[in-house]
């Protein structure tokens, strides 16, 4: 009888361990939404102490029904499908919704929010996201994207619970330009690559991409009206590797998937400078008529077209008119850096008449900041990138500039002497130092009225492929697009550093190749 007591005795004890054990290890629901770790910062959060579970019944409302909404409905489902597992079937509806659902509208947010911002309000009931445009609700998609756990990057079902702080957050970006800048030139990135890049900067709300297409190292869209541009010059890379080029088709294709995801794309055909493949491919742009060999360094500022040839032009107006065709978005980078064999006296009459032409194709200029050297025409932007004279230029003719200063913005630079990849040219930029900056107070003479937005390029001179893309661009990257999406009145690096650290699981989750900077109190 005493044995059967002891038995029954340790069974008990067994069975309330393994009961506490079990409460001790699951994860509470958050409820508290202003310690989530956010980025970019919205504007305002506010909790409500509740909590919203996602569920197998839960479903994804939509206010009304329009191409756009529809699609964006589609884009949170595929989303949110793979990890959970679950359904989330589309609905149209014109009235309230039912208790557990998420809600989508175009109807009702704020007017102070505009075309980019949204609403997001959660109650235990109900989860709404408001915007006054379609960028807005799928801006307010990446922030609700990440309430939810890191496991919702997976892309196989994962056992867990999907919980989300309730409340509300009001939030809209300081800039209307949030870009980053893929160089596809010096090293080619295929289709794929460059969509893994749109999928990875638009979760932190940048809205365009800059790909640099053309350089002395090889020529990357195909123009019809010149084929050999890519059949000769698109041959080629850094290191004599196999180089390559986006078919029109292609990049057509790389268009409406950045469109989807609310990315704009601005090609860039650099020029005069940095043109080596294109003079290789048609000697005749070349002012001797002679073709040089193509070319696989490292080396800048030796080639530049014949500006004083009316075939340059005629060239020009076609590879733009083409492009330009392909393109929806406003904007063609027409480069301008780096031509130091171009007299000063060639280069300005040159970049004046490109702004022209860029013009008849109905699209805006963008060009490094030396093209201020000439007479910019209205509406043209100058991208700061190494001189704040050249910069000052550009404003005192009224012009906007598009700020991605070397020393903090260039996220193809070293975070320390011993990275493995990278450039130290413009210094080592470890990522306190790529947050740390307000673009409004970088340069006597620029303030925000002159800004237009910010813009990380990353030059692929030492990297092959998206892994190492990744490696340069995360973590550093978030931070540069919180300082094109944050006032700088509530942004803190002491504070960041924190947020950042929590997303080391979500960098995980998506697969991102990122530098652990000892700066950062990562959390995995």
């Amino acid at each position: 009888m005493y044995i059967k007591k002891l038995t029954y005795h340790v069974i008990c004890c067994i069975i309330t361990a393994v009961l506490f054990l079990h409460v001790s290890c699951t994860t509470q629901p958050p409820t508290d939404l202003t310690k989530e770790n956010i980025i970019p910062k919205p504007v305002s959060v506010t909790a409500n102490g509740e909590t919203f579970p996602l569920n197998m019944n839960t479903s994804i409302y939509t206010q009304g029904s329009s191409e756009d909404l529809d699609k964006t409905a589609e884009y949170l489902a595929g989303l949110l499908r793979p990890a959970t597992g679950f359904d989330f079937e589309i609905i149209v509806t014109e009235t309230a919704p039912p208790k557990g659902s998420i809600f989508l509208s175009l109807s009702d947010a704020d007017a102070s929010v505009g075309d980019e911002g949204y609403n997001l309000e959660i109650t235990k009931k109900l989860v709404k996201i408001s915007a006054n445009s379609p960028a807005g609700l799928f801006n307010g998609i990446q922030t609700f994207r990440q309430l939810l756990p890191a496991e919702i990057e997976m892309k196989s079902k994962q056992n867990i619970e999907w919980n989300i702080a309730a409340g509300s957050i009001t939030d809209y970006p300081v800039y209307s330009y949030r870009g980053a800048m893929l160089d596809v030139a010096r090293h080619f990135m295929s289709v794929e690559e460059v969509k893994r890049y749109i999928d990875l900067i638009s979760v932190y709300k940048i809205n365009y991409l800059h790909l640099h297409l053309s350089d002395d190292q090889g020529w990357r869209i195909e123009i019809k009206s010149w084929p050999n541009l890519t059949e000769h010059g698109g041959q080629t890379e850094i290191g004599d590797g196999p180089g390559g080029f986006f078919t029109q088709e292609q990049y057509k294709d790389i268009v409406r998937y950045a469109a989807y995801r609310h990315v704009t794309i601005v090609p860039e055909i650099d020029m005069p400078g940095h043109t080596n493949a294109a003079l290789a491919s048609y000697p005749e742009l070349n002012a001797n008529g002679k073709a040089p060999e193509l070319y696989t360094g490292t080396r800048v500022g030796f080639s530049t077209l014949a500006t004083h040839k009316e075939i340059t032009y005629k060239f020009i107006k076609e590879v733009f008119t083409e492009i330009a065709g392909m393109t929806p978005g406003p904007y063609i980078h027409i480069g301008g850096d780096e031509s130091h064999v171009t007299k000063k006296e060639d280069y300005i009459p040159f970049v004046e008449r490109v702004q022209d032409i860029v013009a008849e194709t109905g699209k805006t200029s963008i060009g490094w900041d030396e093209i201020s050297l000439g007479t910019l025409r209205p509406g043209t932007i100058a991208q700061y990138w190494s001189s704040a004279e050249n910069a000052g230029n550009a404003v005192a003719q009224g012009a906007k500039l598009l700020m991605s200063p070397a020393s903090r913005a260039y996220i193809d630079m070293k975070y320390d002497t011993t990275t493995r990849i990278g450039y130290t040219w413009a210094g080592v930029i470890d990522v306190d130092k790529a947050y740390n900056w307000d673009p409004t107070t970088l340069e006597t003479g620029i303030g925000r009225d002159n800004i237009i937005g910010i813009e990380a390029p990353l030059w692929t001179e030492t990297i092959t492929n998206i892994k190492d893309a990744e490696f340069l661009a995360f973590p550093r990257l978030p931070g540069i697009a919180e300082i094109g999406w944050t006032p700088m009145s509530t942004r803190s690096w002491d504070e960041y550093k924190v947020r950042l650290g929590n997303h080391a699981k979500r960098f995980k989750a998506m697969d991102i190749n990122y530098y652990p900077s000892k700066l950062v109190p990562w959390i995995e």
